[in-house]
């Protein structure tokens, strides 16, 4: 399962969360503003305040990715169709 640390204020985020509905992948939306540990965790993960942070199944992640770099990676770990 993908999770996506974020807030709704980021434009990144509003960017990055249709993304990944419009390629059909499943994802858990962790909102750094409502819950502290989130926003910790997403620092922890990234060493960055920045978000959105993107974590994959594969234990890597992506923070603030565009949108090319996301289907990338997601296409390499064949989370979307390669088409």
């Amino acid at each position: 399962m993908i999770r996506m640390y974020g807030a709704d204020w980021c434009g990144d985020c509003r960017r990055t969360k249709p993304q990944l509905d419009d390629l059909g992948v499943a994802f858990e939306y962790l909102d750094v503003d409502a819950h502290p540990e989130h926003k910790a965790r997403a620092l922890e993960i990234s060493g960055k305040p920045n978000i959105p942070v993107v974590v994959f199944p594969d234990e890597g992640y992506l923070v603030e990715p565009s949108n090319s770099d996301l289907e990338l990676k997601l296409r390499q770990l064949e989370l979307i169709n390669q088409a």
